[in-house]
């Protein structure tokens, strides 16, 4: 899957839990849904994005990628 269609969904993800579970909720809720739902290779190139840079994740995605990627 391309990288930039990832971005742009985790990004969207954060967004909604941000408004649903406020700032400090948010990165828990985001990893847990992308570990729910995302399949593994989208999860992995995710993590991937991040480890190298993370360019064009907002803060809260980047915090919920980070979650993630500890629980991998």
């Amino acid at each position: 899957m391309h990288t930039d269609y990832l971005i742009k969904m985790v990004n969207e993800i954060a967004a909604f839990f941000a408004s649903e579970s406020g700032p400090s909720q948010a990165p828990k809720d985001v990893a847990a849904h992308l570990k729910r739902y995302w399949d593994p290779r989208m999860r992995r190139e995710i993590v991937a994005h991040y480890q190298n840079g993370a360019a064009g994740l907002t803060d809260i995605a980047r915090a919920g990628i980070a979650v993630l990627s500890d629980g991998l």
